[in-house]
């Protein structure tokens, strides 16, 4: 993880404090109900965010809900000339987006503009919206008939996005729906929300009309009147499985279209003729990047014997290289969200150990380049992980990478295919037949082979099977595109001029 930002980067100053977005306008929430921004890297208070009322999260939607009635019917034209406008926008501020990032969740400067490139990717698949919207044609189905297909907008569509990727996430989802037609309602971790005030002024700086898009804070007050205002068609979800399957479940019972990204639990697989150089640079990248706080992180190597020892002698002489501090050094990796996540993570470490694994590399200890108040923990690996260890059943979402020694190809197989999640795997083999047999039976939504993070690019869809998805469509590409449209199909007919009792000079129909 080599990074290329200077030295120091001082933080940006905080607000004094984070505010809704509205109808095109800063609004203040209500202040008895607020929760803390923490500087992770610091261990400090930066400012406070208000948690919406009921109120507030109704006055967002009633002010997405006037504005789609102009937007839906404004031109593909102006839609991408907005669209183009608001990509050129968020390059120009990229940095300044990073730097939001990297003072509120922690990740290091360079992993933080990667977040925003990512997101900027769906942002310029979204601007090829006329053709990304085209329906079907067949004339003369029958005598003077035709049959043809369009998509329209659903209406107000609501964001419900995770800390750690407090850009990329929601552009997952907003371009696209705004493209088609939608308004929007974003509601972003209370954990890190300053990037979503300057990406909603960005949105205004493009052109797109107030209410458009719309911006509330909050907790589960907010996410629960978004899962059941009846104005709110859509909703799109990425967090944990059990909150995933709470949003689908409650979002379907009111009658919502709802994707709902879960948890993960993503192996990667080495065969013994794998590189292993390379599959010890893609664990540690994949393991310990963005301090693991990722939904496709490798969380568990599965090696196939005889060359796990090697391997993990090379996972320990590279992480003992990781420089861990404050993201806006040139250090490999940051801190973690929050106090007591970091000590929710470092506390599997002790039950893994009280389990029978081995304590390979131990992060509770990192001397971090950073005040000592942060939420530090170094990148942890533990070894001889067997599948009944809470290690190897959690989502840990941290530094934590667990090695699950097998005897052949078979066994790896099963175990991956056994694990309730099923977002994301990797093989790693220099066996052209062994890669594309694990593409065809593993039960993964994305795999990798020879590469350790299968994200893929904005124009293919994003998700994960099992417990890994609630609902049938994946993020952006065709199927995001899918997803904030409703197909519609009308059959015409128009009768020849001829038979209509005016001569209008057409020739007769035979």
């Amino acid at each position: 993880m080599t990074q290329t930002e200077p030295e120091t980067v001082p933080a940006p100053a905080p607000p004094q404090r984070v505010t809704h977005w509205i109808g095109g306008q800063r609004v203040a929430g209500v202040a008895e109900r607020t929760a803390p921004v923490y500087d992770p890297a610091l261990g400090t208070i930066r400012t406070e965010v208000p948690l919406a009322s009921v109120d507030e999260v109704d006055r967002a939607v009633a002010s997405a809900s006037a504005a789609f009635v102009s937007w839906r019917t404004s031109s593909l034209t102006k839609r991408s000339q907005v669209l183009f406008a608001f990509r050129e926008l968020v390059n120009q501020h990229k940095h300044e987006l990073a730097e939001l990032i990297t003072a509120e969740h922690g990740k290091v400067l360079s992993d933080a503009l990667g977040e925003v490139s990512r997101g900027l990717e769906v942002v310029e698949f979204a601007c090829g919206i006329p053709h990304l919207l085209k329906g079907g044609h067949s004339e003369g189905v029958s005598t003077n008939v035709d049959v043809y297909s369009i998509r329209q907008p659903l209406g107000v569509c609501a964001i419900i996005s995770p800390f750690n990727f407090p850009v990329m996430v929601p552009m997952w989802f907003m371009p696209i729906a705004i493209a088609a037609g939608n308004a929007v309602v974003l509601k972003p971790s209370e954990k890190d929300p300053s990037a979503s005030l300057l990406i909603a002024r960005l949105w205004e700086q493009a052109g797109l009309p107030a209410g458009v898009f719309n911006v509330v804070h909050g907790d589960k007050v907010a996410v629960d009147r978004l899962l059941e205002h009846p104005e709110v068609k859509a909703v799109s979800f990425v967090g944990s499985t059990p909150i995933a399957r709470y949003v689908y479940e409650t979002g379907a019972r009111n009658g919502k279209r709802v994707q709902a990204l879960g948890g993960a639990k993503n192996h990667m697989v080495v065969l013994p003729d794998a590189d292993l150089d390379l599959a010890a640079d893609a664990a540690v990248n994949a393991g310990f990047g963005s301090a693991g706080e990722r939904c496709m992180a490798i969380s568990v190597l599965v090696v196939v014997e005889p060359v796990a020892d090697e391997l993990v002698k090379r996972i320990r002489e590279r992480i003992a290289t990781l420089k861990v501090g404050d993201g806006r050094r040139s250090c490999d990796m940051g801190p973690l969200v929050t106090r007591e996540h970091r000590d929710r993570v470092a506390s599997y470490l002790a039950a893994g150990v009280d389990a029978g694994a081995e304590l390979v590399v131990d992060g509770r200890g990192v001397q971090a380049d950073g005040d000592e108040a942060g939420f530090w923990l170094g990148p942890s690996l533990l070894d001889r992980v067997s599948p009944e260890m809470s290690v190897y059943t959690d989502e840990i979402f941290g530094p934590v990478l667990s090695v699950v020694r097998v005897g052949g190809y078979a066994e790896a197989l099963e175990l991956v295919n056994a694990n309730p999640y099923g977002n994301g795997t990797a093989i790693f083999t220099n066996d052209g037949g062994a890669a594309r047999r694990y593409q065809n039976e593993v039960e993964v939504g994305m795999v990798g082979i020879n590469v350790p993070i299968p994200v893929p690019m904005a124009y293919y869809s994003f998700g994960g099977w099992k417990d890994s998805l609630f609902g049938d469509s994946h993020a952006h590409g065709t199927e995001g595109v899918h997803f904030f449209t409703r197909g519609k199909v009308i059959t015409s007919r128009w009768l020849d001029p001829s038979h209509g009792g005016i001569n209008l000079g057409f020739p007769e129909n035979d």
